[in-house]
């Protein structure tokens, strides 16, 4: 179970630390929720303590495991789908699957895409959400700006 400091991961919403714990009532039932600060637009999500395994929170990564994840994107095939749908739903289970190395192979393979050809409207705005969960994980680990987390994946994606 968590606790008040831990830091966590929230799929497709990003990483933030648990600052309190609050019970709040909601249609008629009271439930405890977790108060979770997000570094990316200092935003608050309360999440129910009840639902955090079936919602995918886990815990961050170390930071010995981002840098292995950063040296090792090079390395990360991507499956290149002609079929806009079927590329945009791919990516899209992935970034759901809140598993980090899944995060990064979609912003890998967006970028690639982008290089060759341009992405359509949905896949930027993926491409963003993306980022921003990557983001928002190496700055709460390695206790960075966001700027210096963006430069960080850019000098190992780009």
């Amino acid at each position: 179970m968590y606790k008040i400091g831990d830091k966590v991961v929230y799929p497709m919403h990003g990483a933030g630390e648990i600052v309190e714990v609050v019970e709040k009532e909601i249609l008629g039932s009271k439930k405890d929720y977790f108060v979770l600060k997000m570094p990316i637009g200092d935003m608050k999500v309360l999440l129910p303590v009840e639902t955090v395994d079936a919602i995918g929170i886990r815990q961050t990564i170390s930071s010995e495991e981002i840098d292995q994840l950063l040296n090792s994107i090079d390395d990360m095939e991507c499956i290149e789908n002609i079929n806009w749908n079927k590329r945009y739903r791919e990516n899209m289970d992935r970034l759901r699957t809140g598993c980090v190395e899944d995060v990064a192979n979609v912003i890998k393979a967006l970028l690639l895409r982008d290089q060759g050809k341009s992405l359509s409207t949905g896949e930027r705005k993926m491409l963003s959400t993306a980022k921003q969960i990557l983001t928002s994980e190496i700055m709460l680990v390695k206790k960075i700006t966001m700027d210096e987390a963006d430069q960080l994946i850019n000098k190992h994606v780009i």
